[in-house]
């Protein structure tokens, strides 16, 4: 006669207990995976937030270094200088406006900067001349800053809050001009950007919209020397 052979399994209560610990491990295990996560996304957020920085800031160095004397026409027919700025703001005419498609046109362009809702924005005229309805095409910076201020240096290393000075009409451009950010993520940013003294005669490349070249408004050199 055999013996019959009885299979023993878990009870109840061991699945349950076995289920409850399983859970509480996935749980931990998910928790942990999901502050990785988080720190990952935070992470790389404030890294997009210092690159977008980096590139205001960038633009504006390189539009200020590129500033030439030449005035514009305003949307009225009144002449702006060639830099008008403010203590929050600044419209200036650079050089080296990108043709890579050889057009004929002038390879000067019209920017302005400023604050707007605590973002800073890049603004661009389709003209250096203006016509009534003409508006600058705003660019979002991705910069969130609490203050945005300039100021500009005269001929007499004067640090002055806004350019041209009130008791002269003159387009030449300022010596300098000192920008400051003021960033909630990175605190206080500035820099001072020496403005070229004198460009060449012709800018390099640049065309009329004949085909010309364009003659470009000499800034006076100090004590007058040419």
């Amino acid at each position: 006669m055999k013996r019959a052979v009885r299979m023993r399994g878990f009870t109840l209560i061991e699945l349950l207990v076995a289920l409850t610990i399983f859970s509480i491990m996935s749980a931990l295990a998910y928790g942990g995976l999901n502050s990785i996560a988080r720190t990952r996304g935070e992470l790389a957020a404030q890294e997009d937030a210092f690159h977008d920085l980096m590139r205001a800031v960038g633009a504006l160095d390189r539009d200020l270094r590129m500033a030439v004397a030449r005035p514009v026409r305003g949307s009225f027919g009144q002449s702006l200088p060639a830099c008008v700025g403010t203590a929050d703001s600044i419209e200036l005419t650079r050089v080296g406006f990108a043709n890579p498609q050889a057009e004929p046109r002038s390879n000067l362009e019209r920017v302005t900067y400023e604050l707007d809702a605590g973002t800073l924005k890049r603004g661009r005229f389709a003209v250096l001349d203006r016509a009534p309805d003409t508006q600058p095409v705003m660019t979002d910076l991705k910069v969130k800053a609490q203050e945005f201020r300039l100021r500009y240096m005269d001929a007499s290393n004067r640090w002055l809050d806004a350019w041209p000075p009130a008791q002269t009409k003159d387009a030449a451009l300022p010596s300098a001009v000192q920008w400051r950010l003021r960033t909630r993520e990175y605190g206080e940013i500035e820099g001072t950007v020496e403005l070229v003294s004198a460009w060449p005669e012709l800018a390099p490349g640049a065309a009329s919209a004949t085909g010309g070249a364009l003659p470009i408004p000499l800034r006076p050199l100090p004590g007058g020397a040419q």
